[in-house]
């Protein structure tokens, strides 16, 4: 459509009463860079389609279109905030993954336990760790291994006993 001076176009009182829209979206929703970014996007809608034909009070035209685009935006940046998660204030840690130190440390006292572990009687170990690693109920142990529940709370006693004693042992040398 080419475009005719002397028929006045959205576009051109858009221009001419820029301001006057600014200020008129300012005032209802209150912040100017908001109201700058409404008429923005009120003139690339006019830009992008056809200029409508019979428009008698272009000016109030741009009112209503320029309106209706400040409520949509503002409808939709309070969707935005909504799913946004405020937090009263930042949490200690960034990561809740162990440090390399700690990492380092758990590796270590963990072989220890294994070589607490390994030094215990056949049958004390076995009882201890179907227990105590596998999580297997004491007497659900008993009965795979054809002893009584006081046998495996005797087992897992010296176990305890044994294994505290090696750890202890380690901590105390140089």
């Amino acid at each position: 459509m080419p475009f005719d001076p002397v028929k006045p176009s959205l576009l051109n009182t858009l221009v001419r009463h820029y301001d006057e829209l600014v200020d008129r979206v300012r005032r209802r929703f209150g912040d100017r860079g908001f109201a700058h970014e409404v008429v923005h996007d009120v003139c690339v809608q006019l830009l992008e389609k056809r200029d409508k034909d019979g428009v008698h009070t272009p000016l109030a035209l741009l009112h209503k279109i320029s309106h209706d685009q400040a409520v949509s935006r503002y409808r939709s940046e309070k969707r935005r905030q909504s799913w946004i998660v405020t937090l009263p204030e930042l949490p200690d840690t960034i990561c809740e993954s162990p440090s390399p130190q700690r990492y380092c440390e758990a590796t270590r006292e963990l072989e220890h336990l294994a070589q607490a572990i390994a030094q215990l009687p056949t049958r004390c170990q076995m009882v201890f760790v179907m227990h105590k690693v596998h999580e297997i109920p004491q007497a659900e142990v008993a009965t795979q291994l054809g002893v009584s529940l006081k046998t495996v709370e005797k087992h897992l006693r010296l176990g305890m006993a044994a294994c505290r004693d090696y750890l202890a042992r380690l901590e105390t040398q140089p």
